[in-house]
């Protein structure tokens, strides 16, 4: 008779010694993050590219207006791609701009790529990052064998001749975007042009868990200030969770991490105008943050406030680009990309199409940039409080090498 019961409490505590064990394990050595390991010059190469990926956000939201996001890490990997099949000046422009020194070759850029990319999918199993890279050619145009090889060997590159005339090769590639960010992004062309004959992408999926979740029943409807003065109600979320904080000259921001804590969300909310922010903006002043950051071994308990956003954005980076140095790639009369193909062509275009979600659970982000290749033609007892109340910046980096994958500003999180 008492058999039942006492199987029942014993299942019961057993049930109490797992969960008891995976709290330890989630609040102990599972919350470490696990150190990415590059060489000196790799180091280097990420940090450069860090500054290459804050300078390409400033010249973007400098003159734009409203939600944005980029993806640094996708435009490095596509633009290092195409810098594979460029020679002389236009080789030198695009690795000077995305920051590899001079005394690296090709080779051992692509082998720094590697080392980090691989890293990078593997640090945290409890976060969700996938990246992919493709390229697609139009059947009959005369892409170099040592290019295509490159592509695969080092890139892992899906590399695809099509008929570019044919109205369904734009599902194709769109499929392939949809299918790289988990349908989260559809649509990255909407028709290819007669002189279209090439195109470089890269794809980059994030899904990550915070550490420590909100409560969904304490969100609720909030005041969100806006730069013009008035108010919108957003709804927001609000929990003691743990994080970093960094308070700067002109401003202020916080870090909350996903998973066992190698990748994060970086908040920064300035004193001023979001637009005014933007123009002082620089790669010191991720620098300093990230490095105080750093520095603090263990986050603080604090009561953040935080919107709720989602919004997707799309955007042809070319005149940034060509401010940042990166000339004679999109000039028809001098593009050197002789390793690509012996046919005359040039970069028609650099998009990007980014998404970000961010809520109770954690935040999904994706992004997909495309470069587009044209045949030339003549043409403590209360922890403190965290309020974000105003516009802000949001960047998403892995912590051990400061990789920044994702940053974005959000003017009214309700756009």
């Amino acid at each position: 008779m008492l058999q039942q019961p006492i199987l029942l409490l014993f299942a019961f505590l057993l049930a109490c010694l797992s969960a008891c064990e995976k709290d330890e394990t989630a609040s102990g050595e599972d919350l470490v993050p696990k150190q990415i390991e590059l060489s000196l010059q790799g180091e280097a190469v990420v940090g450069n590219s860090n500054a290459f990926g804050i300078d390409l956000f400033r010249e973007t939201a400098v003159t734009g207006k409203g939600n944005l996001m980029l993806s640094p890490l996708s435009a490095s990997a596509a633009l290092t791609m195409l810098l594979n099949g460029c020679e002389g000046e236009t080789y030198a422009q695009i690795r000077d701009m995305l920051g590899y020194p001079d005394d690296l070759d090709i080779e051992e850029i692509n082998d720094i790529y590697q080392q980090l990319v691989r890293q990078l999918l593997d640090v945290d199993h409890r976060v969700t990052l996938a990246l992919a890279n493709a390229i697609f050619y139009r059947q009959g145009f005369d892409i170099k064998p040592p290019f295509v090889e490159t592509m695969k060997e080092s890139f892992d590159a899906r590399v695809d001749g099509l008929d570019f005339d044919l109205p369904a090769t734009v599902d194709v590639i769109n499929k392939w975007a949809s299918d790289n960010t988990n349908k989260r992004i559809n649509r990255v062309i909407s028709e290819i042009s007669d002189e279209m004959v090439l195109f470089i992408m890269n794809a980059l999926y994030f899904k990550g868990e915070w550490t420590v979740q909100f409560d969904e029943s304490l969100t609720a409807e909030r005041p969100f200030y806006l730069d013009d003065g008035s108010a919108v109600e957003a709804p927001t979320m609000t929990g003691k969770i743990k994080g970093r904080t960094h308070f700067g000259e002109n401003y202020r921001s916080i870090e909350l991490t996903y998973g066992r804590t190698n990748f994060s969300m970086v908040f920064i909310v300035p004193d001023k105008p979001l637009r005014e922010f933007y123009e002082v903006f620089a790669a010191d002043t991720w620098t300093e943050i990230t490095r105080s950051l750093d520095l603090q071994e263990q986050p603080g308990e604090i009561n953040v406030t935080l919107p709720l956003f989602k919004f997707e954005y799309e955007k042809v980076l070319n005149d940034q680009l060509q401010l940042m140095g990166m000339i004679d790639a999109f000039d028809a009369r001098i593009a050197d990309l002789s390793g690509i193909s012996d046919w005359d062509i040039f970069v028609s275009f650099v998009k990007q199409n980014t998404f970000v979600d961010v809520n109770e659970e954690g935040t999904e982000a994706a992004a997909v940039t495309t470069i587009g290749i044209e045949v030339t033609s003549l043409d403590p007892d209360r922890p403190p409080a965290f309020v974000i109340d105003q516009p802000f910046v949001f960047a998403i980096r892995e912590r051990t090498s400061n990789t920044l994958l994702f940053i974005g500003g959000v003017a009214n999180p309700l756009e």
